[in-house]
């Protein structure tokens, strides 16, 4: 992705899902004014199942293979607009937005775990770039079965005969699909609709970046709590995606600090390569994040800064009371103050004691660390103690891992051409800046 509001384009490929009657339809056209309003193009890719339901298909006519056949054939078709899509995208002199009614993962929420990874295998695809590299963010917009009973109605769509169980059923699948992303965004119905429609335009202008003043104002912020192990079993854990996580800090000039990040399940990872800056003007704390390949995250880790340990992580990603959930599990090899460590992270704007109300029950969280910089992964990952470290980071100077941040972010490849320019004594990237909130 390209800086906005400069001569090069910048494209933004957007996923917005959810349960039925959960606002979509209505999100979708609210977001196209609006950003079309600032003088983007704005591209709306519609939603693959309904075009294809709308011809006649009924699931219930379908037997079990019959449906797997038909939901492979439909992911396919969906990749193959898409990619359409993508590509005007990729050629539009403007900056665009792409809107995905629906994406990839949707598909995985109506057939069983075993149909869904033979599907995987037989076209020689991966959740990694079907869900992560794929799309910039997604968004789920709750249905209003959860918590907004009385507007919940299946009049305004053809396609749609759901009671309200079966419409909590099918909103936790679709969440539950997309459960790993690193940019994925649950707006749920804790406000009025106008409400939660405002928050989804402004979660998707946090994240790319753009200022709009306090038309789309939002208290979210990241919240980090200590878990006492052990974990109970996997078995009382809604259902979950588990990653590996590995970051290394690289070598630049104090105060900014770099680091890679390597995320992936079964074999297949994606990378980024984030900047980040301190001692900009009013104390922020900037950061740039790139999307890199396997080549230049080998040929960066070159670079690694020897003062501190690699950091080994199990990133364990989950929903539980409409609140999307982070569990990072600390492994070895690592300093003996991570041993065991659990450290349990999320974004909310519900007060201190709503949002205790929503924390997972069968986790043993024990306090708050907000903030704390005996709990920064940057301190963490220091090889010396820190009584002796002149690089401890007191509080006040913590970065983005540890509270809100502006940011600059930028999907790039092996084409980037500013990922080897120098930058702190370090190399780096152009990016793009916002408040942003996002996964470490």
């Amino acid at each position: 992705m390209e800086r906005p509001g400069e001569n090069k384009r910048f494209v933004y490929r957007l996923v917005l899902t959810g349960g039925p009657c959960g606002g979509k339809t209505t999100g979708q056209a609210r977001l196209c004014t609006f950003f079309e309003n600032l003088g983007w193009k704005v591209f709306r890719v519609p939603e693959t199942a309904s075009v294809l339901l709308s011809g006649g298909v009924k699931f219930t006519d379908l037997n079990e293979e019959e449906g797997s056949v038909f939901q492979e054939n439909l992911l396919k078709t969906m990749l193959q607009i898409e990619d359409t899509f993508f590509e005007l995208g990729r050629t539009c002199r403007r900056n665009c937005l792409i809107i995905c009614d629906r994406g990839a993962m949707d598909a995985s929420a109506f057939i069983s775990t075993e149909k869904w990874e033979r599907i995987m295998k037989d076209n020689s695809w991966n959740c990694i770039e079907l869900r992560d590299n794929r799309y910039n963010q997604i968004i789920h917009m709750v249905s209003a079965a959860k918590g907004a009973e009385d507007y919940y109605t299946t009049e305004d769509h053809s396609c749609r005969s759901e009671g309200v169980e079966l419409a909590k059923e099918l909103d936790t699948k679709a969440a539950a699909a997309w459960v790993g992303h690193p940019y994925f965004d649950v707006i749920d119905n804790s406000t009025d609709f106008e409400g939660k429609i405002r928050r989804m335009i402004g979660a998707v202008c946090h994240k790319i970046g753009l200022d709009t003043g306090d038309r789309l104002l939002s208290d979210s912020k990241k919240h980090k709590f200590f878990v006492r192990g052990p974990l109970v079993d996997d078995s009382l854990f809604p259902p979950f995606q588990d990653f590996e996580v590995v970051h290394n800090y690289l070598q630049s000039n104090s105060p900014n600090q770099v680091r890679l990040r390597k995320r992936g399940q079964k074999g297949y990872y994606s990378y980024i390569h984030t900047v980040r800056r301190q001692n900009q003007p009013g104390d922020q704390v900037i950061e740039v994040k790139t999307q890199i390949n396997h080549r230049d995250y080998i040929n960066l880790l070159t670079q690694k800064d020897n003062s501190h340990f690699t950091i080994y992580k199990k990133r364990r990603c989950f929903i539980f009371n409409n609140q999307y959930f982070q569990l990072d599990i600390y492994e070895q090899p690592s300093h003996p103050r991570c041993r065991g460590l659990i450290l349990l992270e999320t974004y909310s704007a519900l007060d201190d004691e709503k949002l205790k109300a929503t924390l997972p029950t069968f986790l043993n969280i024990e306090q708050e660390v907000t903030g704390n910089p005996n709990y920064s992964m940057y301190n963490l990952s220091l090889r010396e103690d820190w009584k002796n470290s002149k690089k401890y980071l007191k509080k006040g100077f913590l970065g983005p891992e540890d509270c809100p941040t502006h940011e600059l972010k930028e999907n790039g490849d092996s084409k980037s051409p500013n990922i080897y320019a120098k930058l702190n004594g370090h190399a780096g990237c152009n990016g793009l800046e916002g408040n942003v909130y996002e996964e470490v």
